[in-house]
């Protein structure tokens, strides 16, 4: 690419962040926490007890069937792979003991995937589903870096490659069913219906046995909250859960960074057509 057409580039990229979907430059769209979960019933999540949880793999099975998915591993998540179980070897009541954590797409509330997304190939339904959109994608991958729980993967193998995750099972969302996964789970250990409901269910079990439960319900508030809530009884740090996430959406932090972009690709336009104007005209003063 010569100078010329990467000013054109750059002319065209300012235009379009310029023109953001608010409207205006600079203007931050709202954001699904703003609103409050409370005021939307609809929102749908998912509270995983890790205690109730036997490792059977289940969950994992239902998913690959349901979305068509070729993998038969279960340990780590990848493009064939959307719900996994991993057994953590921790100390419990003096012993080592295994506890199983089913792992997926935390779907959350302000998704900071959604937000690092030029163009807008994942979005948060009303359902509370994070679901992506292949024919907008341009394989960036900036939602994968901006994922705080590294959940999105891509199909490296691929010669037409996507960006690949856990969608909820939005279809079966939208008819009125749960989650494959959740269906599938033979001692109850993943629980589906409305995130308020599910709050006061896990409220409910860590008040009723104190003994048991670590008094934290894990995406409560982590960045702002998610869809899929887990309760413990050993602490999430040990089950290798991030514990330094904090409370604000991290998508707060993107539109941040987003919104400067327009001065950014402006000024180094500038900067660059000044270079080019520069050796130019030396090139002329050499050549007379």
């Amino acid at each position: 690419m010569n100078r010329r057409r990467f000013l054109q580039v750059a002319g065209i990229t300012t235009a379009t962040l310029a023109l953001n979907p608010a409207g205006k430059a600079g203007a931050q769209p709202a954001l699904v926490s703003d609103r409050k979960v409370a005021d939307h019933p609809e929102v749908k999540g998912m509270l995983i007890d890790i205690t109730k949880c036997v490792g059977c793999g289940m969950c994992s099975v239902a998913c690959q069937a349901q979305n068509g998915l070729t993998s038969t591993q279960n340990e780590e998540l990848d493009a064939e792979t959307w719900t996994v179980v991993k057994a953590v070897e921790v100390e419990a009541d003096g012993e080592q003991q295994k506890r199983f954590i089913k792992n997926q797409c935390f779907h959350c509330l302000d998704p900071a995937c959604a937000s690092a997304c030029l163009v807008g190939a994942l979005e948060k339904t009303p359902t509370g589903a994070v679901v992506y959109d292949g024919d907008k994608c341009m394989g960036c991958r900036y939602c994968m870096i901006a994922c705080p729980f590294n959940i999105p993967k891509y199909q490296w193998d691929s010669p037409f490659p996507l960006v690949r995750k856990c969608v909820f099972c939005v279809e079966r969302l939208e008819a009125g069913e749960a989650p494959a996964c959740a269906s599938a789970c033979p001692t109850k250990a993943t629980l589906f219906g409305t995130r308020e409901e599910l709050v006061a269910e896990a409220v409910a079990r860590i008040q009723s046995e104190p003994e048991k439960y670590v008094p934290h319900i894990y995406g409560l508030e982590e960045v702002g909250g998610t869809s899929v809530l887990y309760l413990s009884d050993v602490p999430f740090a040990e089950l290798g859960f991030p514990t330094d996430l904090g409370t604000r959406p991290l998508s707060e932090y993107t539109w941040a960074a987003l919104s400067k972009l327009p001065a950014v690709v402006i000024g180094g336009a500038l900067v660059l057509g000044a270079a080019y104007k520069l050796s130019k005209d030396r090139g002329e003063e050499d050549e007379a």
